[in-house]
């Protein structure tokens, strides 16, 4: 499969602190491909580096050393910027800071309008994006009366109406409740299994990042772990090292299994756990 975004030997450090201080490389020598039409997890801890690789992957972030290539274009050059940016769509973490209309409909038209695009063609992406993310019957509406989860709704659309090819997301659900994070990861799954929009996705849920086809795990800048969801959760002590957790279903199943009872410890999902515990009541 081809990818969409290659890293290759890529290293990057924020400027300076305060004082003046060279800080250290917030990523370093990172070699990672992105294939077209996956849905990408990246999990890690406050300071990993994963927000760092996610705004490298559209200019925002230039590399130190090393280049990012988008479809094939050097994302250090000027001249590819606003291609990438047209390619990969980024999604924020706060909604309301990415809100710049008082209607939904015109808050979607916004990147189109500062693309050129013909107003005809704008009005048939804003639609087309709406009814995407399932949010073409709030069209009208203020973006101030929805709920969280609507809101990145809205924001998804507006990455959608541009017609990238890749969304990236940086913890998207982190500022959601539930049910507003349950809306935000369906419509990312959909967008990605229907549409076969290549989705990277930032996250500290575990939860979210076992819906993903491949999971990556960063730590102090660099690639801890990468490769399915079931084989990255199975290695819960080495993830616990780092400072992160396994999935509820998976530590569920783990603390069944050191009680006795012979239960499958590669359990990722409550799905999952529910037909394990119903097949061995029929054994």
């Amino acid at each position: 499969m081809e990818n969409i975004i290659e890293f290759e030997n890529v290293s990057f450090r924020y400027e300076a602190d305060e004082e003046g201080k060279l800080l250290d490389l917030a990523v370093e020598n990172i070699n990672l491909g992105i294939e077209k039409g996956s849905f990408v997890a990246v999990l890690g801890h406050n300071g990993s580096g994963k927000s760092t690789l996610a705004k490298l992957t559209n200019a925002i972030n230039v590399p130190e050393s090393g280049r990012v290539l988008v479809n094939g274009l050097d994302s250090a050059d000027e001249k590819n910027t606003d291609e990438i940016r047209r390619t990969v769509g980024m999604v924020f973490q706060n909604p309301d800071n990415q809100i710049v209309a008082t209607i939904v409909e015109d808050d979607v038209a916004f990147g189109p309008e500062n693309l050129g695009i013909e107003p005809q063609e704008i009005r048939r992406r804003v639609d087309e994006a709406l009814k995407s993310v399932n949010m073409y019957d709030f069209r009208l509406s203020e973006p101030y009366k929805l709920s969280g989860g609507q809101k990145q709704r809205v924001a998804i659309a507006g990455v959608l109406a541009m017609q990238t090819q890749c969304i990236v997301l940086d913890e998207p659900t982190a500022m959601l409740d539930p049910s507003g994070r349950q809306e935000v990861i369906s419509t990312i799954k959909r967008l990605n299994k229907e549409l076969g929009i290549t989705v990277v996705l930032v996250t500290h849920f575990m939860e979210e990042a076992v819906e993903a086809d491949r999971v990556i795990v960063m730590d102090k800048g660099t690639v801890f772990a990468d490769g399915t969801a079931r084989e990255v959760f199975s290695q819960s002590e080495k993830l616990l090292a780092v400072g992160l957790d396994v999935p509820q279903a998976t530590q569920l199943a783990k603390l069944l299994k050191a009680g006795g009872i012979n239960i499958s410890t590669d359990i990722l999902n409550e799905k999952e756990c529910i037909e394990a515990l119903v097949s061995l009541l029929k054994e």
